[in-house]
C-alpha cells in the first residue's frame, strides 16, 4: 500500500482520506488551519441531489444585468478584480451554449445519482450514522409565473433523479412551514433534498476520526513538485515530505499547486455570506430556498442559517457583510418573526469552475497525482462521491464517465 498525501483538510479532503484508508493506504493530510473554519463549515448543510443544473445557463445570462444593478443582490462583482476574473468570465459565457449546458447536466447527473448512497457509506467509514434527515426542501416564489416555470423544470430534473415535486399555493406552503407568514405567490416542495447535521460538527467528527486513523498536520504548503522517487510537498516552515501519491483538495488555493505541477486551471471564488442564529426564536421545518433572491435558510438542531448569493472577487478581498444583512432583511419579508439580533456573520470562498463541473482527475502526465476541487455550491453534496472516485482513480481504475471532470479540459 502507498503513503498518500492530501493537501487540504476540508470536507473533500476528509472524504478522500477515508476512502483511501478503506483501501489500506497510509494517509497524511496537510491543512494550513486544521482547527479553523474552511468553506466546508459555512455551507447550507443540504444534500442537494436535485441540483444538476450548471450555473452557466442562458436564463442566467438574461438575469445578470438586473442582478449587477443591485450591489446587495444575488450576484455582485468587485469591478477592481475584473481584469483577473476576465478569463474565467469569458469561459463562463462560452459555457452557456445549449450543447455545453446539456453536457454539464449529464455529467452532474452522473455524480448525483450516487451522492446519497456515497454519503451513507462515508458515514459508515467514519462510524457516523443519523447525520442526514429526510426533510425535503421548499422554494418560495414572488409570482405564479415564476413558480410554474420552475415547476416544469424541476419536474424534469426530478424524473432524472428519482424524486418528487409538488406545486403549492401559499396556504399549503404555510402548512409545511408555518413561519412563512409574509406575502408570496406560491411554492414548490421537492422531496429530493436531505439536511445534514450542523456542518461544523460534521466536519469535526470526520477530522476526529482521521486524527485517530491517519496523520493530520497543521501546515501551510509552500510548493509541490514531482520527483523521481515521489511527489514532494514543502511547507512554509521548511519541512519537506515525499509521498508515493498526492491529492490536491485545497479549494481555490489549489490553483497555485496546479501551476507548480505544470498545468493550468480556471478556478475562482464565488464568495458567499451567511448569518447563523444559535437557539433561534424562529424555527423552520425544512430548508427554504428564496431562489429569486439567491439565498436559502436551513434549520439545524438549535440553529438557523441564512446564506447564499454570489460575490465574484479575489480570495483576499475584504468581506462585505452588508450582503449578509441584505439576506436577513429580504427573509423578513417572508418570515416576519425572524429575530433582528444575535446572529453570527460569516464569509466563505466557494472554489468554482466556469462550467460548474468540479475537477476530479488524475494529472494527465503523472498518475501519482490527483485533483479534487472546484465544486462551487455542491462541495458538501458531492464530497463523498468525489472521495470515492479519487480513491478509485489512484488505484488505476479508469472511469470514462469522469472525462468531463478532467483537468485536461483547461490545458
Amino acid at each position: 500500500m502507498a503513503h498518500i498525501g492530501i493537501v487540504g483538510g476540508g470536507i473533500i479532503g476528509c472524504a478522500t482520506a477515508l476512502h483511501l484508508l478503506e483501501q489500506g493506504h497510509s494517509v497524511t493530510i496537510l491543512e494550513r488551519d486544521a482547527g479553523g473554519l474552511p468553506a466546508s463549515v459555512g455551507n447550507a448543510g443540504i444534500l442537494a441531489v436535485p441540483e444538476i443544473d450548471p450555473i452557466a445557463r442562458p436564463d442566467m445570462l438574461l438575469s445578470v444585468p438586473k442582478w449587477l444593478l443591485d450591489p446587495l443582490g444575488p450576484l455582485t462583482l468587485r469591478w477592481q478584480d475584473l481584469p483577473a476574473l476576465a478569463p474565467w468570465l469569458v469561459r463562463l459565457l462560452l459555457s452557456t451554449r445549449a450543447g455545453k449546458v446539456a453536457a454539464s447536466r449529464t455529467a452532474l447527473l452522473h455524480l448525483m445519482k450516487t451522492a446519497e448512497a456515497d454519503h451513507v457509506h462515508l458515514g459508515n467509514l467514519a462510524g457516523i450514522s443519523g447525520h442526514m434527515r429526510d426533510t425535503g426542501a421548499l422554494t418560495v416564489f414572488d409570482s405564479i409565473a415564476a413558480r410554474d416555470k420552475a415547476f416544469a423544470h424541476e419536474t424534469e430534473n426530478a424524473r432524472l433523479i428519482g424524486c418528487n415535486v409538488e406545486k403549492l399555493d401559499p396556504k399549503e406552503a404555510r402548512c409545511r412551514v408555518p413561519a412563512l407568514q409574509g406575502s408570496f405567490a406560491g411554492a414548490i416542495f421537492n422531496d429530493g433534498y436531505r439536511t445534514f447535521d450542523y456542518p461544523l460538527t460534521f466536519l469535526r467528527r470526520l477530522q476526529a476520526v482521521l486524527r485517530e486513523r491517519a496523520t493530520l498536520l497543521d501546515a501551510t504548503i509552500a510548493s509541490v513538485a514531482q520527483g523521481a522517487d515521489g511527489v514532494i510537498v514543502r511547507t512554509e516552515g521548511g519541512r519537506e515530505f515525499t509521498f508515493d501519491k498526492l491529492v490536491i483538495t485545497a479549494g481555490v488555493w489549489s490553483r497555485r499547486f496546479v501551476s507548480d505541477l505544470g498545468l493550468k486551471v480556471l478556478l475562482e471564488t464565488e464568495r458567499g455570506y451567511n448569518t447563523t442564529f444559535m437557539n433561534p426564536s424562529t424555527t423552520l421545518e425544512m430548508p427554504v430556498f428564496f431562489s429569486e433572491h439567491g439565498f436559502v435558510a436551513t434549520p439545524f438542531e438549535n440553529a438557523l442559517r441564512i446564506g447564499g448569493a454570489v460575490e465574484l472577487a479575489s480570495p483576499e478581498a475584504p468581506a462585505n457583510y452588508k450582503r449578509a444583512a441584505a439576506m436577513r432583511r429580504k427573509m423578513r419579508r417572508y418570515v416576519p418573526d425572524l429575530q433582528e439580533e444575535g446572529g453570527t456573520e460569516w464569509m466563505g470562498r466557494r472554489p468554482s469552475t466556469p462550467d460548474s463541473l468540479p475537477v476530479i482527475s488524475l494529472h494527465p502526465r503523472d498518475p501519482r497525482i490527483a485533483f479534487a476541487f472546484g465544486h462551487g455550491h455542491l462541495g458538501l453534496t458531492l464530497s463523498a462521491t468525489t472521495g470515492r472516485h479519487v480513491a478509485r482513480l489512484l488505484a488505476g481504475q479508469r472511469d470514462d464517465a469522469l472525462t468531463p471532470f478532467s483537468i485536461a479540459r483547461f490545458q
